[in-house]
């Protein structure tokens, strides 16, 4: 596939780019080749969370990355600690006991290459917002909105099968260097899931599509 790079367990079918398969210890990532030189973009994912673990039992989710350095397998979500650029976490599992948080949770971080990502507690210390959302076994297509522009980090969800965006999170104040690359990564850990995508669209905000990366794994 032209402009794509995979490593792990990532397989491409005639539908999908399967990250994981639905077996433990699993590890699995696609990355996009070129920089991405844009002050402003909008990355849309379209994806799906199953597996035939039990309720509450589901390992580990997935990660979605503008990063300096890709193809760098590691322990958060299948990539490198300590890294550099903007991570969305789409955590399945709990790993913190005493957390009052509802899973699956998705978080963002963004690192300077000094921060550690701690699973222990689910990227709490370094999590700048976040939210709940229902999106393991779901019986619709799912998707996400990944917003930036003029140091503004939305992200929205559309989940329900109303083909309607709903707010996750709204961060005024981040900064995102130019020229890091987009890609995701996922890993099942000790328990077992599988992540697919259907399709991985990046798009410019203020103008027409200029640059335009579209994953049909299918």
């Amino acid at each position: 596939m032209p402009l794509w790079d995979f490593m792990g367990s990532t397989m491409l079918t005639s539908q999908y780019v399967r990250l994981t398969p639905d077996e433990r210890s699993k590890e699995g990532s696609i990355w996009n080749s070129m920089p991405c030189y844009l002050k402003d973009w909008e990355l849309h994912v379209h994806f799906r969370i199953h597996g035939a673990g039990k309720k509450n039992l589901h390992g580990d989710g997935f990660a979605l990355w503008y990063a300096r350095d890709r193809l760098q397998p590691g322990p958060v979500f299948g990539n490198q600690d300590k890294f550099h650029g903007l991570a969305v976490f789409v955590d399945t599992y709990p790993n913190d006991e005493t957390t009052e948080r509802v899973f699956p949770y998705i978080s963002v971080m963004v690192n300077n290459g000094s921060l550690e990502y701690d699973h222990g507690k689910d990227g709490r210390t370094v999590e700048l917002a976040g939210c709940t959302a229902d999106l393991r076994n779901s019986n619709q297509d799912t998707f996400l909105a990944i917003r930036y522009s003029r140091g503004r980090l939305t992200l929205m969800t559309d989940i329900e099968g109303k083909n309607e965006w709903k707010n996750c999170l709204d961060i005024s104040g981040v900064r995102l260097p130019t020229g890091y690359y987009f890609g995701a990564t996922a890993a099942t850990g000790d328990l077992s899931g599988q992540t697919c995508f259907q399709s991985v669209t990046v798009s410019l905000r203020w103008s027409h599509l200029i640059h335009y990366f579209s994953l049909f794994s299918m």
